[in-house]
């Protein structure tokens, strides 16, 4: 009995967690590179509107994903222009970012508003879903999913075993020093913003064409902002962004459960708690600071080269 309510909900916790882990692994990969980016919950929300509106209109849910991605590429590169070209402040122009993108997406989404699209449904993956237990939660869900198993290990294995991956570390940590050493660190922070912007796209995808399957305002729900969080908790490692995307996704998932089964705990308490868990987080990570691995230069404008 006690398995019929555990495996439900583990199951739903991945679903949920995984436009989390997409939007931290891409704020992550924007921070590698010594770029701050606010403007995560903007870019979650455009991307998610883009993913729909082709998903939509050609019937081809994998294009949709696609395009929410370069919807988020392409707004990102916004930011990049603004922080690297302009030597624009890093937090204001993030912060703008979001009021653009939210404010872009109600007013291009509202004739969508209602309409359903088929998406991606749960499939289960062959000898996988039979694994006892473990099966039931992993390997019982849509093929986005499956992509997000792929996503961190890539993202560690760029960093770790790619000399572009190490030459994104070196702009993030000493611009001068990569400089010095024949690097092109303006166009190292574009790359990390245009691939982080194409990650949290993703994330936005995945909402409209995996989570909800229908467009209505407001679909980033606060994630872009948990994502965000999620990068300082997790360390900049994206191991530990895996764990923080599962931990705020099974709490998200749990307080949609206790909504649904009619708890008299107000509606308000519960919508706060994946909000007052990003809190805890924060201070958690403040106290293991010692163990970060934050970029050195991050949020630090560099000169153009040239």
């Amino acid at each position: 009995m006690m398995q019929e309510l555990i495996v439900p909900l583990l199951n739903a916790t991945v679903q949920s967690g995984t436009p989390i882990l997409f939007a931290t692994l891409g704020e992550m990969m924007t921070e590698k590179g010594g770029v701050l980016n606010l403007g995560v919950e903007g870019i979650l929300s455009f991307s998610a509107l883009a993913a729909f509106v082709t998903g939509y209109t050609t019937g081809c849910p994998w294009l949709g994903f696609v395009m929410g991605g370069f919807a988020g590429l392409l707004l990102a590169m916004v930011h990049g222009f603004v922080c690297i070209s302009c030597l624009g402040n890093q937090v204001v122009s993030g912060l703008a970012l979001t009021i653009l993108g939210l404010g872009l997406t109600r007013f291009l989404g509202t004739p969508y508003i209602g309409l359903a699209t088929t998406g991606f449904e749960k499939e289960a993956l062959p000898f996988f879903s039979s694994i006892p237990f473990l099966g039931d939660i992993f390997f019982r869900q849509d093929a986005l999913v499956y992509v997000s198993y792929l996503i961190p290990v890539l993202f560690w294995f760029f960093f770790r075993r790619t000399s572009l991956g190490m030459a994104v570390t070196a702009t993030g940590e000493y611009p001068a020093a990569a400089a010095a050493a024949g690097l092109k660190p303006v166009l190292l922070r574009y790359f990390a913003v245009a691939m982080g912007g194409f990650l949290i796209g993703l994330g936005g995808a995945y909402l409209s064409l995996a989570y909800t399957h229908l467009w209505t305002n407001g679909l980033s729900g606060g994630r872009g902002w948990i994502a965000v969080a999620l990068v300082i908790f997790a360390f900049w490692r994206p191991g530990r962004a895996v764990l923080g995307a599962y931990l705020f996704g099974g709490v998200m998932a749990f307080q949609l459960r206790l909504q649904a089964s009619g708890t008299n705990v107000p509606s308000s308490i519960l919508l706060s708690l994946p909000y007052a868990l990003t809190i805890i987080a924060l201070v958690f990570s403040a106290w293991k600071r010692k163990h970060s691995d934050m970029p050195a230069a991050l949020g630090t404008n560099i000169e153009p080269e040239g």
